[in-house]
């Protein structure tokens, strides 16, 4: 059996794969509410039999939100649509998580259809965006309003009550968003961070908000695995980089992280990617072999025995797409051809099984 179809054992869990739909933004919901599009996108995929999906980005208060499109967790009436995903995800065999997030000062923005533009407060869609300095992304953008100590304690509370109330809608994991130039991320890269209190200056500093968020939410936590997504590097001179990754890694470890999900970038604009095949694996392989902690490996990972190579070669525990499965929600039946790997299919589509 190829690697890429051995269950993966968790503490709590059992993942069927070792394939992952990466969490991917849809701009679809109304006032942060799911609908039929969320229940029938992330259902494809469970149809298709990956082993485990990931939620888009879902904001745990309504400034949290990239655009006024984004799904929401910020209150109890979120709740009865996003079980019912969760519940069909369920019946198909696959696990699900929900990726809890805060845009930042990278909130405010039109649908990425329309514009990528951010929309000022006294738009109808648009609101004051906030951040650990009052630095903008962009140069035209409302530059946002920086935090104080007691609204950082508000959110760290309001991570902990959107992670209870995905508990209550059932997920399996929990993802915290730490990546692509949003609001944890911002606290941890000190191109984005400028404060000079406990939130700011040194790495202790700029991590602490995070890890306040993980002990928050590990304190509500029944039977959900714990993920946190970061970005290994700013790819900027003088930003977070891959060995605060790993220093990090080692300290959310103890604290009850079980997957590092790995990508890179988004912090700042002037940021230099060389993006290429497995541009991002590296990241995966060193903070795995320098930690013990399981990781999965993300970015430009196309192809089946591309995604078997680097689980063979121990540099990733898990790989995730999400263009892959945008192109073939049913990308688990094609890499499973592509490998020779007999897989279950649902009784309802086995007929088409060559």
């Amino acid at each position: 059996m190829s690697i890429v179809f051995n269950p993966l054992q968790l503490e709590k869990h059992t993942l069927n794969n070792r394939l992952v739909v990466s969490p991917m933004c849809q701009y679809s919901a109304e006032d942060g509410f799911a609908n039929h599009w969320h229940l029938v996108h992330l259902g494809q995929f469970a149809i298709g039999q990956v082993g485990t999906i990931i939620q888009e980005a879902t904001a745990v208060v309504p400034e949290g939100r990239i655009s006024y499109g984004d799904l929401g967790i910020w209150k109890d009436e979120h709740i009865p649509a996003l079980k019912q995903i969760v519940d069909f995800v369920h019946e198909q065999g696959s696990a699900i998580g929900v990726q809890l997030a805060h845009a930042g000062r990278k909130a405010s923005t039109d649908k990425p259809w329309f514009s990528r533009s951010q929309f000022p407060p006294i738009h109808p869609n648009g609101w004051q965006t906030v951040a650990p300095s009052p630095i903008p992304f962009n140069e035209s953008d409302v530059p946002p309003v920086e935090l104080s100590i007691s609204e950082i304690k508000q959110l760290v509370e309001a991570f902990k009550e959107a992670a209870k109330r995905a508990v209550e809608a059932g997920y399996d994991i929990i993802e915290i968003h730490a990546a692509h130039g949003y609001l944890i991320h911002q606290f941890l890269s000190p191109l984005s961070n400028q404060r000079t209190d406990a939130y700011g200056g040194s790495f202790e500093n700029r991590i602490r908000f995070l890890i306040e968020i993980i002990e928050a939410i590990n304190s509500v936590l029944v039977n959900q695995s714990l993920w946190l997504r970061i970005s290994a590097t700013d790819w900027a001179e003088g930003g977070w980089d891959i060995e605060e990754s790993v220093r990090l890694a080692h300290l959310v470890k103890n604290l009850g992280v079980e997957v590092m999900d790995v990508s890179s970038g988004g912090c700042v604009r002037h940021q230099q990617i060389p993006v290429m095949e497995n541009y991002q694996v590296p990241f995966a392989e060193r903070i795995k072999k320098e930690t013990g902690i399981i990781t999965g490996a993300v970015g430009l990972i196309k192809k089946a025995t591309q995604a078997e190579l680097i689980l063979e070669e121990g540099k990733a525990d898990l790989i995730f797409i999400a263009r892959g499965f945008l192109q073939n929600p049913h990308l688990t039946k094609q890499f499973a051809k592509d490998l020779g790997a007999d897989i279950k299919w649902l009784p309802q589509y086995e007929r088409a099984k060559e």
